[in-house]
């Protein structure tokens, strides 16, 4: 599958093959599915916490008599019947995160890059780097590629003046080759890959 490869001004230089292993493999969509629900569960801090009776900070002191009063027979504020009281079965901190097999996250991973590839969705550009850290650099090269406002831009390694220039940028996001992930490559309308990041890419997932 051949794709155009351009320059930070936006101008086609030549075209280039994506590894068929990589980007034409048919989508396992349900793989996809599971690397993502793992993806968002790992990233719940699981902090929720509700007081039950025991914590609640209300008196102990029987409330009205035992007998003689024609309601139910009530011995604290605590109880969850009553409003402040404990809450009944609530909510207790927990790990939400578990563990997805290697070999699915690579197939989830090459399954979406695939998706991405076939509806036109994966420009590659030629290597580059900004002279200083400065957001208008950034959103005057995304305006020459017409990049959509949400998109994500794979690096072979971490650039630190592409990073910060597009750092106040809501809707770009910037990864490493290593750290790109199938949520981040699903939730971006385009994925824009440098040139070098594809052989590394390629390494990666074979």
């Amino acid at each position: 599958m051949k794709v155009p490869v351009y320059n930070k001004d936006g101008v086609k230089t030549k075209d280039i093959d994506l590894d068929e292993d990589v980007f034409g493999i048919t989508p396992v969509d349900h793989v996809i599915y599971l690397d993502v629900k793992n993806h968002l569960a790992n990233l719940r801090q699981g902090t929720h916490k509700s007081k039950e009776r025991a914590e609640v900070n209300f008196t102990t002191k029987k409330m009205k008599k035992q007998k003689g009063t024609g309601g139910a027979r009530a011995g604290s504020m605590k109880s969850p019947v009553f409003v402040g009281g404990g809450t009944i079965f609530g909510p207790r901190p927990r790990d939400y995160s578990y563990k997805v097999n290697k070999k699915e996250k690579d197939l989830a991973r090459k399954s979406a890059l695939s998706h991405k590839a076939k509806s036109n969705g994966i420009i590659v550009v030629e290597d580059f780097t900004f002279d200083k850290p400065k957001t208008t650099d950034y959103i005057n090269f995304a305006s020459k590629l017409n990049l959509p406002k949400k998109h994500l831009f794979v690096l072979p390694d971490y650039n630190k003046n592409i990073y910060l220039s597009s750092r106040n940028i809501k809707s770009a996001e910037i990864r490493n080759y290593a750290q790109m992930n199938t949520y981040d490559i699903v939730n971006a309308s385009v994925l824009l890959i440098a040139e070098s990041s594809l052989e590394k890419i390629n390494n990666l997932l074979k």
